[in-house]
């Protein structure tokens, strides 16, 4: 049958528009175009395997870079201890030192015994320290504890301060070993003047300092460690019990307890309760205060709030410095309202408060998060003008932008661009490149930005492994997930919030939903309150299955707990809708951003666009698209080619023409999917000339045409009955190294059986079934479909009846679809 099929076909006449050819080109239309073996795909036909993921080899890389950094301090035997995964000493070389160099100047307070204990416990290694406390108890009992610990602290040695401490628990009620105030106050100290929040929240969990009577100072630090570890609910506990003691908050005090609430959440009223107290304890305010009730303002999307706030802070004469500025553009920055961010920059400029890197950092923000992320690369430029020079939070925010906006590998360059110039890039750059290459999977270029970590000496921390997570989170690969967090944890990382809420979410998308409730719950044992992210996790989950009923039992729980769904959440809603094809729940939401109750930001109504699109709906498209234009934001070209693929879908070529234009018109490049929808527009109208000529035109941009675009070619010649160009296309499409698909093959049965060739259509039947491309039901039915349309009835039953003889996959249930469709047609 090979080297026979689809020989017999008819000469179509040349199109009125066809491209002009040269004789010798029209010498070889003539010569019959066959369907030769090599044309086809091997002899068992398999789609093109997914990218590759080497999840052994990117952990080995992340392995052997957090191994080689720091060990962090993890929790055992109810205790803050080190890490028993590695023996080698954290710090110190584990040799004595010279007394001496503890001098009088500095270690006055010390005795001569402290000192020799001194320089015993820094001259031992640290997976030593224990047994050595063991062995020397009798000499610390004569040893003023406190002292020693506070020397500890001094010398910069706050891991052996930490073990020293630990141990003292461990043999409170010994004679002269009892956990005074005074030395719950000198480890306060040491663990916040070394930032070792985390620590210190866990071991302050274990211990009720409440029945302590600790300075002021000493709470403020602990109510910070507990601030920036998460542990929201914890802080206010202590705070209120603090207060009970009579003790009064200083400025300091408060201003973290600010940051607590702003964080936690769903707390403006408790934020206006503690301003008041403020104000009646004659405390003025100063920048960390105002910065800090903005940007509480900025993660709740309170503009107006935040608007009110500050114009009252002016109209009292505080005069607002660059940090309240900053957090001022942070909260429009978040909303994307580059606008009033480009107002608030004037008005710095106007007050003479210098703009510095944060101010322009946040202006980039403002930009990408509307969608010009070329403008927002621009600020680059403009920031150097003026002296400022970009850092590496700037550059991270523009490669994020372009991860985005689907351009990774502009980000990439922007990347060597940094580096080049001589900004040092930071774990936070490198986590978000990871980030957005894994979400592509493309590990080969995420295990070069582990090594290139590795060659700038920049140690991965919680949020790499936190990156690794989100990345493993997809169908069925929950296993992996587990692999990765076990891996996290033996490297000494324990989860914190961020992980819970990445966890919650990775399983949501495998699939595993026990899993993800799992995580919930242990989040919650772990002493980490549920925020607004927590709940976008879970609706992450849901809006991968379309369960909107479950979507909103979550948003009515969060508002029920006193969280205020933020754009994620109803981007989230919308996907959940447009999943399960729920017009009128998309339009609750829209009706909700127009009539002002959700703030219109650029991501609902990009969001807005695609949920449409998803459900076919025209008219709701086209307001979206066009309120977005109307609130100032940019489209992309997910936006447009959705607008496009629309238009052609309803034959509105007018429109979809009007689309491309705009892309050029916006300073934009048509992509594959643009050039895709175009082509099929051009399939649809009968021009497939000219949807070959755009095929060719995607070859001369440099792009590689898919599968797609050359089905879309071949359906435009099969739609013309022009068999010979279409198989002269597949010619060329698997000469290019493009595997033809079942689309590809019923087009050609389409094709046939629309000419009443019939043999040809059964031609095309029976290598399907020889090359192990199984014909699927729709391929049965187009030739049925022909058979009854050219009114033979007879033979399509025939056909029906012979189809088991050569495709034993061929069921009963299928027959009798086809038999009853042929009855019908009767």
């Amino acid at each position: 049958m090979e080297g026979t099929l689809f020989n017999t076909r008819p000469v179509f006449p040349v199109p009125p528009n066809r491209p002009t050819q040269q004789p010798q080109q029209q010498q070889q239309q003539q010569q019959p175009l066959k369907f030769k073996p090599t044309l086809l795909p091997l002899t068992t036909y398999s789609p093109p395997p997914p990218p590759s993921f080497h999840l052994d080899s990117l952990l080995q890389h992340l392995q052997h870079l957090s191994s080689s950094s720091s060990s962090p301090i993890t929790t055992h035997n109810n205790l803050t201890l080190h890490s028993n995964n590695r023996k080698q000493p954290i710090s110190g070389s584990g040799s004595r030192i010279d007394e001496n160099q503890f001098s009088d100047e500095k270690f006055g307070f010390l005795s001569d015994k402290g000192k020799l204990m001194l320089n015993s416990i820094v001259g031992s290694p640290l997976h030593n320290l224990n047994d050595f406390f063991n062995s020397v108890k009798v000499e610390l009992l004569e040893v003023d504890f406190p002292s020693l610990l506070k020397a500890l602290g001094i010398s910069g040695n706050w891991e052996r301060a930490l073990l020293l401490f630990e141990w003292v628990l461990l043999n409170s009620g010994s004679e002269n070993l009892r956990v005074e105030k005074e030395v719950i106050e000198i480890m306060v100290r040491i663990l916040g003047k070394e930032s070792q929040h985390s620590i210190a929240s866990k071991l302050f969990d274990l211990i009720p300092v409440e029945e302590y009577s600790l300075d002021v100072r000493a709470y403020t630090t602990i109510l910070h460690a507990h601030a920036r570890s998460g542990k929201y609910t914890r802080a206010i506990h202590v705070f209120e019990k603090m207060k009970e003691t009579g003790l009064d908050p200083t400025l300091v005090t408060y201003n973290v307890m600010l940051d607590v609430y702003g964080k936690m959440g769903r707390s403006w009223d408790k934020i206006l309760e503690l301003l008041d107290e403020m104000r009646t304890k004659g405390l003025e305010f100063d920048e960390f205060t105002c910065s800090t009730v903005i940007s509480a303002c900025g993660r709740e999307g309170m503009l107006e709030e935040a608007r009110d706030f500050f114009a009252e802070l002016k109209l009292n004469g505080y005069k607002p410095g660059t940090a309240t500025y900053n957090s001022l553009l942070q909260v429009f920055g978040k909303a994307g309202v580059y606008t009033e961010a480009q107002s608030i920059l004037r008005e710095m400029e106007d007050n003479d408060c210098p703009p510095d890197s944060i101010t322009y950092n946040e202006l980039v923000s403002a930009y990408v998060r509307a969608g010009f992320h070329d403008e927002g690369a621009a600020v680059i430029d403009t920031m150097t003008k003026k002296g400022v020079m970009p850092n590496a939070v700037t550059y991270t925010t523009v490669m994020n932008a372009y991860g985005k906006a689907g351009k990774e590998d502009m980000a990439l360059k922007l990347f060597s661009q940094m580096k080049e110039l001589g900004c040092v890039p930071n774990v936070c750059t490198y986590n978000s490149i990871l980030g957005m290459l894994g979400k592509k999977l493309r590990s080969d270029d995420m295990i070069e930005i582990l090594c290139d970590m590795k060659l700038n000496g920049c140690a991965p921390n919680r949020v790499t492994w936190n990156t690794m997570l989100a990345v493993c989170g997809e169908k069925g690969k929950q296993n992996y997930v587990k692999r990765v967090l076990r891996e996290m944890k033996n490297c000494g990382f324990e989860p914190d919030k961020d992980t819970f809420n990445t966890l919650i979410s990775a399983y949501g998308r495998c699939g595993s939903e026990v899993d993800a409730a799992k995580m919930y719950g242990e989040m919650v044992k772990a002493g980490f309150t549920p925020c607004a992210t927590t709940y976008n996790s879970l609706l992450n989950a849901l809006a991968r299955r379309g369960d909107w009923r479950a979507a909103e039992s979550v948003i009515m729980e969060m508002r029920t707990k006193g969280f205020k769904p933020n754009e994620t959440t109803y981007s989230l809603l919308l996907h959940c809708y447009s999943k399960n094809g729920n017009v009128k729940g998309i339009e609750n939401v829209e009706k909700e951003i127009y009539d002002g109750h959700v703030f219109p930001s650029w991501i609902l109504f990009k969001t807005l666009v695609i949920a449409y699109f998803k459900c076919r709906h025209l008219k709701g498209m086209e307001r979206a698209f066009q309120q977005l234009q109307k609130n100032g934001y940019k489209p992309d070209l997910v936006v447009i080619n959705s607008m496009i693929s629309m238009y052609v879908r309803y034959k509105m070529h007018d429109k979809a023409h009007g689309m491309l234009h705009f892309i050029h018109e916006s300073g934009l490049e048509p992509n594959l999917v643009t050039y895709n929808s175009l082509m099929d527009l051009y399939a649809r109208q009968g021009e497939c000339w000219k949807a070959e000529e755009m095929l060719k035109e995607i070859q001369n941009t440099g792009q590689r045409p898919d599968v797609v675009s050359y089905n879309t070619v071949i359906k435009g010649f099969c739609r013309r009955g022009l068999m010979h160009e279409a198989i002269r296309v597949l010619s060329e499409m698997t000469a290019n190294g493009v595997r033809p698909c079942i689309f590809t093959y019923n087009t050609f049965l389409a094709g046939y059986a629309a000419q009443g060739l019939f043999n040809e259509a059964n031609e095309v039947i029976t290598y399907m079934i020889e090359h192990n491309i199984g014909p699927n039901d729709l391929s049965y039915k187009i030739v049925v479909d022909g058979y009854c349309k050219a009114g033979k009835y007879t033979e399509a039953i025939d056909f029906v009846s012979k189809i088991k003889e050569i495709d034993n996959s061929f069921d009963v249930q299928s027959a009798k679809r086809l038999v009853s469709c042929i009855r019908e047609g009767l």
